[in-house]
C-alpha cells in the first residue's frame, strides 16, 4: 500500500444527491423511509471499507438551497432523523464511522453531548457528528424561540461574492463554536475510570472523577458534569461543511475534520490555502481536509454521463451542485482523487448521485481500482473511527488530574 493511503467516505441524503434520483429505474422510492433501505446502503458502504458515512439532516424539508419550501410534487420532501438511523444502523456494522448531522442552532448541546456519547458507545467507538447552523427563518419559526430573517437575493449574492456573512449569521457561527465546546467539555466531565461498578463497598462511581464544566459564555450556561460516561473514543469526531472563510475558521476552531467544495477547474490548492490560513492559530492536531464530490459512475447498465442526463431530462433542469461533480469512469475518478491527493487533500467525502447505483459503483468499482493502484486499504483495522482517520486515539480529558 501507498504511504499515505486514501481516506474516502460517503454522504448519504434519501435515495440519492440529484433531486430526480428517486425516479432512477432501480431506486426504492417505497423504502426510502424503511430501517432496511438504510441497512442495505451501509452495508454496501462497509463493503467497499469506507472510512465512514455521513447521513444528511437538516431541521427543514429538502429543496433547493437558500430559498422557501416550494409546493413541488416531484421531489423527495420528507426525511428522517440523521442520528436516529445511525443509532439503529450502529448495533448491526463492525467497523464503518456513523456521522449524522445533528443542528446546533434550536439544540442544546446538553441534549447533543449526551446522543453523540450513546451512539459512541452503541457503535463501540465509531460515532461522529457533522455539526450544522440553521440560518433560515423557516427553520427557525418550527421553534419560536428567535426571529431570523432571510437575506435577501441581492444580500445572498454579496454573501457568495465577498464571503462576508451577515450579522445574524456570524453570531449563529460564534454559537456554534460555543456549543461545540461545551459539547466537548461534556464529554470530558467523567474522567476514564470514574465507574468502578464496586458491589461490595456499593460504590458505582468514583464521584472525584465527576466533573462540572461551568460553562459560562454569550449563549450557553452550562453547569454539568454529563449524564453519560466519557464516550469510547474521549472525544468522537467532529466535522462541518465548509465554503467559505468565515466557516473555514469555525471549522478550524472546533472540528477534527472539514468537507470543502473545490470545483473541478481549479481544484483543491487555493482552498487549501484558505483553510491552512483559518487555522494558524489552531492549537494541537491539524484539522484534516476532504473534498466532497457528487458522483454518477459508469455501471454494467450505462455510463455516468449518460445517467445524468437522464436524470436532468427526468427533473427539467441541469443538474447543479455546491460540490463539483464527476460524470464517469471508476478509473477516471481515481485519477482525480489520486491527483488531488497529491496536491494535499487528506480525504475525500463522495456524495452518490443515485444511492441505489452510485454507492455499490465506489464499493465495487472504485475501490478495487484504488487497491490496484496500491493507495486504499483491503481490510478494516482494529480501530475506533479516530484510529481509522488517523487521529490521535488516546486524547487526553481536560479535567483529569495529573
Amino acid at each position: 500500500m501507498a504511504p499515505n493511503p486514501l481516506h474516502l467516505g460517503v454522504a448519504l441524503d434519501g435515495a440519492g444527491w440529484h433531486p430526480a434520483a428517486w425516479r432512477a429505474p432501480n431506486s426504492r422510492p417505497t423504502e426510502l423511509f424503511t430501517a432496511g433501505y438504510w441497512r442495505d446502503l451501509v452495508a454496501t458502504a462497509e463493503r467497499g471499507l469506507l472510512d465512514f458515512v455521513t447521513i444528511e439532516d437538516s431541521l427543514r424539508v429538502p429543496g433547493p438551497l437558500h430559498a422557501r419550501a416550494d409546493d413541488a410534487v416531484d421531489q423527495v420532501r420528507a426525511r428522517l432523523d440523521a442520528h436516529l438511523i445511525a443509532a439503529a444502523l450502529a448495533p448491526i456494522t463492525r467497523h464503518i464511522g456513523l456521522i449524522p448531522t445533528v443542528t446546533t442552532t434550536h439544540t442544546e448541546p446538553f441534549h447533543v453531548s449526551t446522543a453523540i456519547a450513546t451512539l459512541d458507545y452503541t457503535s463501540r467507538g465509531r460515532a461522529g457528528w457533522q455539526v450544522r447552523v440553521s440560518a433560515g427563518a423557516e427553520e427557525a419559526e418550527h421553534f419560536g424561540r428567535r426571529e431570523v430573517t432571510d437575506p435577501t437575493p441581492a444580500e445572498f449574492a454579496d454573501i457568495i461574492a465577498t464571503g462576508k456573512l451577515p450579522e445574524h449569521a456570524e453570531a449563529l457561527f460564534e454559537e456554534a463554536i460555543d456549543a461545540v465546546e461545551v459539547v466537548r467539555r461534556l464529554w470530558d466531565s467523567w474522567e476514564d475510570g470514574a465507574e468502578i461498578r464496586d458491589v461490595a463497598t456499593r460504590r458505582f462511581i468514583d464521584r472525584d472523577k465527576l466533573h462540572y464544566i461551568d460553562f459560562e459564555g454569550r449563549f450557553f450556561s452550562v453547569r454539568g458534569p454529563a449524564i453519560t460516561p466519557r464516550p469510547p473514543q474521549g472525544q468522537p469526531v467532529v466535522t462541518a461543511l465548509a465554503h467559505a472563510t468565515r466557516i473555514y475558521e469555525f471549522a478550524a476552531a472546533a472540528a477534527d475534520l472539514v468537507f470543502v467544495t473545490p470545483t473541478r477547474e481549479h481544484g483543491p490548492v487555493e482552498i487549501l490555502r484558505q483553510v491552512a490560513t483559518a487555522g494558524a492559530t489552531r492549537v494541537g492536531e491539524p484539522l484534516r481536509v476532504y473534498a466532497d464530490l457528487v458522483v454518477f459512475l459508469d455501471t454494467d447498465d450505462d455510463t455516468g454521463s449518460h445517467r445524468l442526463d437522464r436524470l436532468n431530462e427526468l427533473s427539467g433542469t441541469e443538474f447543479s451542485s455546491d460540490a463539483a461533480i464527476f460524470a464517469g469512469s471508476a478509473e477516471d475518478l481515481a485519477d482525480l482523487l489520486a491527483a488531488w491527493s497529491d496536491l494535499g487533500v487528506d480525504g475525500f467525502r463522495l456524495r452518490p448521485g443515485v444511492a441505489v447505483d452510485d454507492l455499490p459503483a465506489i464499493a465495487g468499482r472504485l475501490v478495487p481500482a484504488l487497491q490496484h493502484r496500491g493507495s486504499f486499504r483491503t481490510g478494516y483495522p482494529d480501530s475506533s473511527l479516530r484510529g481509522l482517520l488517523g487521529l490521535s486515539t488516546t486524547v487526553p480529558n481536560r479535567y483529569a488530574r495529573v
